[in-house]
């Protein structure tokens, strides 16, 4: 029996709102992972903003590749796992920190949020993981709806 989704079902469940897990190389120790919220629109890259200055963006630049992860922790529990190469990116963050605050927080959360850490624009960079491989597992057979 096989529990992995489709790519067009993995593609799309990235493309809902989850917290994701990114985690990348660190030599000498186990991976780093962060938890992260992040854009995804089928068939692109998995794109998150973070400080040009955090631990993750010295380690993303020398492995040159990272792992994501989004889950689903109720029933009937999935999970979509992808790994490519990233690029590291100066832009405009405020468009996709601003689109990311709505989805996951909504409007009264976000404004609160966007104007909190209206200092950070500046020192933010985007990532981009652009997935090569796909892994992933539905449940639902063990979990059927009730």
């Amino acid at each position: 029996m096989s529990l992995a989704l489709s790519r067009s079902e993995c593609e799309k469940f990235l493309a809902e709102t989850h917290v994701g897990v990114f985690c990348v190389a660190e030599e000498g120790r186990g991976p780093i992972a962060v938890p992260v919220w992040y854009a995804y629109v089928p068939g692109g890259d998995v794109a998150f903003v973070t400080g040009e200055t955090t631990r993750k963006i010295p380690l993303l630049r020398k492995a040159g590749r990272a792992t994501f992860c989004v889950q689903d922790e109720r029933p009937p529990f999935r999970y979509v796992t992808v790994e490519g190469p990233v690029r590291i990116e100066r832009a405009d963050t405020e468009p996709i920190v601003r689109e990311e605050a709505l989805r996951y927080v909504g409007p009264a959360r976000a404004a609160a949020y966007l104007e909190k850490s209206a200092a950070d624009r500046a020192h933010e960079v985007v990532v981009r993981l652009t997935p090569k491989r796909w892994y992933s597992a539905d449940y639902g057979e063990f979990f059927p709806p009730v």
